[in-house]
Parts: C-alpha cells; structure tokens; sequence
C-alpha cells in the first residue's frame, strides 16, 4: 500500500489506462474528507497516515492467510474532492469516481469520516444491488439528522436502510456503545438486522468469540456483503486518534479475530474510516488500521490462490 501510482484524468471519469493499477484486481483508494464531522476534524488526513503506517506490513506474508496481497494490488490514490462544496456535491463526486473503480477493481477505501460510506454503498448499489453490511462503530449511525441537517456521518446508516441499498435483516452492527435516544441506537435492530454491543463483547477473544461469528455467517450466508470499519470501534486506549473516541470499545485483536474469521463470506468492498492523524499517539491508530486492511485484502487475496 505504498503511495499512490495511480493518476486521474482531470475533468473526466476516465482513468489512465497506463497506470499498473489496471490489471491488478484489488485497488486502494483515498477519500480524504471530513467536512461531516461533529466533533474533532482531521480525518482527512487518514489515507497518507494509513499509507505510511502500511509500510512495515509489506515485506512478507500475512500470518494467518499465508499470502501477500501487494501482487494483487494498486493504488488509486486520493480521489479529486471538490473542497468548498456542501456535503451532496461532495457525495456526488465520491460516487462517480468510485463506480468507476468498482467497475474494474475490489476496492477498499480509506477515509475521511464516516458520510463517505454512504456514496460508497450508492455505487456499490448499482452493481450489485442491495448489499449485507457489516458495520464496525462505536456509533449507530442511524440518526434522522444531523444536529438540524439533513445528513452527516451520523446518519449514513439510517440513509441506507432508507434507500434499500443494503438488505435490513443483513445488517449487522459491532462496538457501539455511544449515548443516544433508544430509536437510534436501536434502529438496526427494529428493522431486522443484528447489533453487538461493545458490553455484550466484553471479556471475549478468540474462541470467545465463535458464536458471534456463527451468528454473522448464519445470517449473511453468501449475500455480497460490504464491511466498513469506522476506527472508533476500538476502544481509545487501542485507538486516540479520533474524531469521536468513545471509552469502553473494541480491543485490536478482537476486530482481528473477526475480520480472520469471517474471511469466508463473500466481501465485495471495505472502507476504514475516522482515522484523525493529529489526535494520534505513537500511531497507534493509524498502525491499527493498516493492520485492519491488510488483514482484509490479505483474506481476499487468499481467495485467488485456492
């Protein structure tokens, strides 16, 4: 996941057909945005942090998928934002772009706050159709508005439910923990999908945690499936830099554990989001998150060599 040799065609959806991204079947993208935050910015900064953080993940093989996804694997580098634009122009840029990549790759997108996901699945969407989620947060995600706005990143969830772009009952949220009205926090849930709090996850690791998979398997089966993994999950001590940190979260190796054991069902696209690189501390965020989706293109990567 070096830096990105990838160039766009300005004023145009086309990319280069020179680039070496073209024949590679997984990309690596950057969206860094984070005009939607509600707390601390800087997520923007997340794609460069966790290109770097990455550097050391790629000199041999992943331990438990015993595959290097770099010969798999091109950079698209960062897409072209419009800066100064409102939050649907924004989206509307991000899905554009991104349809063509998904068109051609497997793509995993580093952001950015968490409303990037949103234009994501839209793409995703009209390739797919409706998609499984699995849904990595300390937050639900599932407001109605966003402090008075129609949409933010806390409201991306609920958007997507709304807009039948993923499947209700194959909805699955992991880590959240946040303070909020019962109607939010339980939304997924009132529409048929899963959630997993952090409480619930307290105190269980590897075999502890065989059950939860069974649960997400069981109910996802082989529906595409889409993940994205909002850094927050983790609790602060494991992850500081973040826009929103919320104490009581995830451990690393438990979000390890379940993105190696659920390696099996039929991902179609990852994003990693609220990566703030100012909040940091000796990178341990944005090391996690490097570690996140190496893992996750390492167990795709995987896939190809059987």
């Amino acid at each position: 996941m070096a830096t990105g040799d990838f160039a766009y065609a300005n004023n145009s959806n086309r990319f280069l057909a020179s680039s070496p991204l073209q024949a590679q079947p997984f990309a690596l993208v950057g969206v860094p945005f984070d005009g939607a935050v509600t707390n601390r910015p800087g997520a923007r900064f997340g794609p460069q942090e966790i290109r770097r953080a990455s550097l050391m993940l790629c000199d041999g093989l992943h331990p438990v998928f015993a595959v290097s996804p770099l010969e798999h694997l091109g950079d698209a580098g960062d897409l072209r934002l419009p800066n100064a634009s409102a939050l649907p122009q924004v989206r509307q840029a991000i899905q554009a772009q991104a349809a063509v990549l998904m068109a051609r790759h497997h793509c995993v997108f580093l952001g950015g706050d968490h409303s990037i996901t949103l234009p994501l699945l839209r793409a995703l969407h009209a390739q797919h159709g409706p998609v499984a989620l699995i849904h990595f947060d300390a937050h639900c995600d599932t407001w109605e508005d966003h402090f008075g706005e129609a949409s933010g990143h806390g409201t991306w969830t609920y958007e997507a439910l709304q807009e039948g772009l993923v499947v209700p009952h194959q909805t699955v949220q992991i880590g959240l923990r946040s303070s909020g009205t019962r109607a939010a926090r339980e939304y997924v849930q009132d529409q048929g999908g899963l959630i997993f709090t952090a409480r619930s996850l307290r105190g269980l690791d590897g075999g502890g945690l065989h059950k939860v998979v069974d649960d997400i398997r069981d109910r996802i089966g082989q529906q595409p499936c889409y993940v994205t993994l909002d850094i927050d999950c983790l609790d602060p001590a494991f992850a500081p830099g973040t826009g929103t940190p919320e104490p009581g979260g995830l451990s690393t190796s438990q979000v390890l554990t379940l993105l190696e054991e659920l390696a099996g069902l039929n991902f179609v696209g990852m994003d990693c989001v609220e990566v703030a690189p100012a909040y940091d501390h000796a990178e341990l965020t944005s090391n996690a998150a490097a570690t996140f989706v190496w893992t996750y293109l390492a167990s795709q990567a995987a896939k190809r060599a059987i």
